[in-house]
């Protein structure tokens, strides 16, 4: 069967790997830029180490929320590509079944050109509005049976056509309105990350020592908290298994738990794996992952399937409080609910953290908590 189409040029995406170093590296730089700009003017008052580290970490946290839009948009666009193709695939099968009727019509003329010449009602069938055959009643005598159904269908066939054209040129519209939005959040996310590049770049050595302390004191209590959570949760653990409820003898668990129990055991393997394996903004592996695409794929490889951003991914599953989270549950970061871990068990998750960094574990109180789900 022909088709009546161009080949398309398929649009393929790639997310580049900006390094960095890490989030507790900053710089002071924004006042040398400052002084450089307008030397006559007084300096303002030098940021402290604090306020520099914040704002770095500020920077991450704005490109993870640029990422998490980026992945919905690259998403969007795969999805809205899908559907442009499958409908000009359709236009070119209803072109082809078009022009299949219209060489039928064609064999009509052609007998009776052979019986006597073209007729008027050959005329109207190869008009540029074959319904105006239907408006002339007088002449819908000279047509057999089979003759009046051919038409009929070749008249079906046109507007159909001319519909799925139509639709199909609206979702090529669409279609470039989601690669404008995707090239947008590719422009914000290297935005983002080159501004904590600039900040970390003319680091000295003495901020450098100073930062590295303040991040091992961030690092040091959000161990602290989780090493809390690990003892309250073991405490829990031990009194529910010392003393079942009363009357009741202690039981299995339920056939239903227990395969969701071996899918957050294989999810969590398979996130162990992938331990040290650089995180990327739009990745999904498996050389590296954004944090988003690591779940998923985790989940993916237990016969799971996540939605790809952060934002959808909590809404997947059983919420879940922080005191009952088991291994395999996902815990989600900030108001914007912008980046993903996984939890491993005693306070700590396994996460891809930033652009410059390593997929690793991590105490869950390193970033303020939004909420956390059971998928399985």
């Amino acid at each position: 069967m022909p088709s009546h189409r161009k080949p398309r040029t398929r649009i393929g995406t790639t997310a580049p790997a900006l390094g960095v170093t890490t989030a507790a590296l900053a710089s002071v730089s924004l006042l040398a830029q400052s002084a450089d700009a307008a030397p006559a003017a007084p300096a303002g008052p030098k940021p402290s180490i604090e306020e520099v580290q914040k704002k770095v970490d500020d920077l991450y946290r704005q490109a993870d929320l640029a990422t998490q839009k980026y992945d919905a948009a690259k998403e969007a666009t795969a999805t809205q590509r899908a559907k442009a193709d499958a409908l000009l695939d359709q236009v070119a099968a209803g072109t082809a079944k078009l022009n299949d009727t219209r060489r039928v019509i064609g064999s009509y003329a052609a007998a009776q050109y052979r019986d006597g010449g073209v007729t008027p009602t050959m005329t109207l069938l190869f008009s540029n509005d074959p319904q105006a055959f239907f408006d002339q009643n007088q002449l819908m005598g000279r047509l057999s049976d089979e003759q009046q159904k051919t038409l009929s269908t070749f008249e079906t066939q046109r507007a159909e056509n001319a519909k799925k054209r139509a639709e199909a040129s609206r979702s090529l519209a669409a279609l470039t309105t989601s690669q404008q939005t995707l090239r947008a959040g590719k422009q914000d996310v290297q935005t983002k990350l080159a501004a904590a590049r600039t900040l970390l770049s003319t680091l000295t050595a003495q901020e450098k020592v100073r930062l590295a302390a303040i991040e091992q004191k961030k690092q040091d209590e959000a161990k602290r908290k989780a090493a809390e959570l690990a003892a309250q949760q073991a405490a829990a653990a031990a009194k529910k298994k010392a003393a079942p409820p009363a009357g009741h003898a202690p039981s299995a668990p339920s056939s239903p738990s227990a395969p969701a129990t071996t899918k957050a055991a294989k999810a969590l393997a398979f996130a162990r794996a992938q331990m040290g394996k650089p995180y990327v903004w739009g990745a999904t592996g498996p050389a590296s992952y954004d944090c988003s695409g690591l779940t998923q794929a985790a989940w993916k490889a237990a016969g799971v399937d996540l939605p790809r951003t952060t934002w959808d991914q909590v809404k997947v599953g059983t919420r879940v409080a922080t005191a009952d989270l088991q291994p395999g549950d996902l815990v989600f970061f900030y108001d914007d609910i912008s980046h993903v871990g996984m939890y491993i068990g005693n306070g700590m998750m396994i996460h891809a953290p930033h652009s410059g960094a390593y997929v690793r574990e991590e105490s869950i109180y390193y970033m303020p908590i939004y909420g956390s789900v059971r998928p399985a």
